[in-house]
């Protein structure tokens, strides 16, 4: 991190701290959880048996909070043996605070997946834990190792921003915690800009446009996290899908298909079943007793379609995607809208081949991600996710250090402004995500390309080398989109609802003032010899056009709203005076026009080219 960026960190973990000082002066029966550092803020989780936490407690938060900040407390660093740090919670009727030290106490660790090492007082989560740290401002104490500012006059400024629920160690049959979300920048304007921010993405929310615009629906009937899509949606998948796999399939990429579901020994040799074994959603078969699950993801699956025959060296590389559906059982509390589901479709590739075949491959996937999002007009970012020092990872530090090593000159190679992002590796493999900027500045991770040496040692993949030897091949692992619903959770917030002329699910509506013979004649004559044999032009050149005509008798105020509350790219307008001219009044976001109708393929053309040129 740069300097600013701890500075920052430090001044957010501290307004955690004095947020949840704050909260003990109001209700002094408060049992403290964590208090984490998140994007933009923080949070603390809390647990009041009296009273829900809601907006209209901030100000009196907000007041109390201001009050610490204004006395300028030193934050204090100190240090405990863990059994005296357990009396001390017992002390304070910290009963979560001292189940986490009882925890330590007895063997070194916490099951709590979404506690940071940090919260515990801890480096990391070792064995042998002899004493753990505090931090002291005014007459407040919690159990933390920092960083803090050096008192709390030094925080910048902040606002809470809301309030929900969260599973006290993210389990679902512990406390129901109340989660105090908070936003904190150096200075005001910061602040402002960042609330404003906030403002338009509640505008641009993919659930509420997805409901105007009819795109996806979801059921109680079918359960949570599982979005079905409509016609409208429909359309927006299978374009970006198509793409996907058009741009792979000119770098020599070949469609397979495997099931979706699996026996657990699949997940058990590549090692994901001792990782992401309890995200897993297990299948019960009357007719076996094979231990089955839903596949999370692809990669072993494609293992098994090279391994299904001997190969040489002559066949490298082989490259495999994938468009199918994984699942993977996430909390409920964390599923939203399409951006956390647990049916996630993924535009899966693979690439089997020789150390020598590498950077040519992975150049060529490089290529393919920035191709794709140049189209979708979002700035992409470039981080290189690497390992930390923990344990968390399979194969040896050489093979990792050989993998990043080579994945880093392959993007200095391809000119990529990257950072390196340490400890965001998968656990197979270092990766390049590609982070998009979408039109309101915030960054999302959407494509990644990940070097493994890992897996095909693991399955035991072969080919047979030029000098007759059995060599393992490498695997390269990449997602242009990475999953579809998450993508278009990004990508409809970043287009607002106004998708380009050739993603619309609905590019163009014909609006009829009244319903002569002689217009009906009109239009048909424009559906035959025009609009009907209408090809787009790239990216999907082939792509019929999507258009419908509006009979209704209603007025043409009327359909024109309707239009564009479904944010139709162009609206044809078709009246007497129209048929009489031969020509079409027609209206984009641009303004009007009136257009002859022999120009008329030739003007749908132009707008195509624009909505890919903006």
């Amino acid at each position: 991190m740069s300097d600013k960026s701890d500075e920052l960190y430090a001044m957010r973990h501290s307004l955690a701290h004095i947020m949840a000082a704050a909260i003990k002066k109001i209700w002094p029966e408060v049992k403290l959880g964590i208090g984490p550092v998140v994007e933009s803020g923080f949070y603390y989780d809390v647990d009041i048996e009296s009273h829900n936490i809601s907006a209209a407690d901030f100000e009196a938060i907000e007041k109390e909070m201001k009050s610490i900040i204004a006395k300028d407390q030193d934050f204090v660093q100190s240090n405990m043996k863990i059994e005296d740090a357990v009396v001390w919670a017992k002390k304070e009727n910290q009963s979560l605070k001292a189940e986490l030290l009882n925890d330590l106490s007895r063997d070194g660790t916490t099951s709590a997946k979404d506690i940071e090492p940090s919260q515990l007082g801890l480096t990391s989560n070792t064995q042998n834990v002899d004493s753990v740290s505090f931090y002291t401002n005014g007459d407040f104490t919690d159990l933390c190792k920092g960083p803090h500012v050096s008192s709390t006059a030094k925080v910048g400024v902040f606002k809470l921003l809301r309030v929900a629920g969260a599973y006290w160690r993210g389990d679902a049959t512990k406390t129901q915690m109340q989660r105090v979300y908070g936003v904190a920048f150096e200075n005001a304007d910061e602040l402002k800009q960042h609330l404003e921010m906030l403002d338009e993405a509640k505008k641009r929310d993919h659930r509420k446009l997805s409901k105007e615009l009819e795109l996806y629906t979801s059921s109680a009937l079918v359960g949570s996290g599982l979005p079905m899509f409509t016609p409208r949606g429909t359309v927006l998948r299978e374009l970006l899908e198509r793409y996907s796999q058009e741009l792979r399939r000119k770098r020599g990429f070949e469609k397979v298909w495997t099931p979706h579901i699996t026996k657990t020994d699949l997940y058990k040799k590549s090692g994901h079943w001792e990782k992401f074994g309890d995200e897993l959603f297990k299948v019960e078969s009357q007719e076996t007793s094979d231990e089955l699950v839903m596949k999370p993801m692809n990669c072993p699956h494609h293992t098994r379609i090279y391994a299904s025959q001997p190969r040489s060296y002559k066949n490298l590389p082989i490259r495999y995607m994938e468009n199918t559906t994984d699942y993977r059982d996430e909390k409920s509390g964390e599923l939203h809208g399409l951006s956390r589901v647990r049916a996630l479709t993924q535009d899966d590739s693979h690439v089997f081949c020789t150390e020598d075949q590498i950077k040519a491959s992975i150049d060529s996937l490089i290529q393919a991600a920035q191709e794709m999002y140049a189209t979708l007009d979002m700035e992409l970012k470039f981080y290189l996710s690497f390992r930390d020092d923990s344990d968390a990872y399979l194969g040896s530090e050489k093979v990792w250090e050989h993998a990043q090593e080579a994945l880093e000159a392959i993007a200095k190679e391809n000119n990529l402004d990257f950072k390196i992002d340490l400890g965001e590796a998968a656990f197979y493999g270092p990766k390049i995500d590609f982070v998009g900027v979408d039109a309101i500045g915030r960054e999302w991770q959407l494509a990644t390309i990940q070097l493994d040496f890992i897996q095909p040692v693991r399955f035991g993949l072969e080919y047979v080398a030029k000098d007759g030897s059995k060599k393992t091949p490498v695997m390269i692992h990449c997602a242009l989109l990475g999953t579809i619903e998450r993508f278009l959770s990004v990508y409809i917030e970043h287009v607002n609802g106004n998708f380009p002329l050739w993603l619309a699910p609905e590019q163009i509506r014909v609006l009829t003032i009244g319903d002569s013979s002689e217009i009906k004649a009109y239009i048909e004559k424009m559906q035959l010899d025009y609009l009907d044999d209408l090809l787009l032009m790239k990216p999907l050149k082939y792509n019929e056009l999507r258009y419908s005509v509006d009979w209704r008798n209603e007025s043409l105020g009327k359909k024109i709203r309707d239009a564009q509350q479904f944010k139709i790219p162009i609206t044809i307008i078709v009246g007497p005076r129209d048929v009489e001219a031969q020509t079409v009044s027609v209206r984009t976001s641009d303004g009007e026009a009136s257009v002859p109708l022999s120009e008329l393929v030739e003007w749908i053309h132009e707008q195509n080219i624009k909505s890919l040129q903006r």
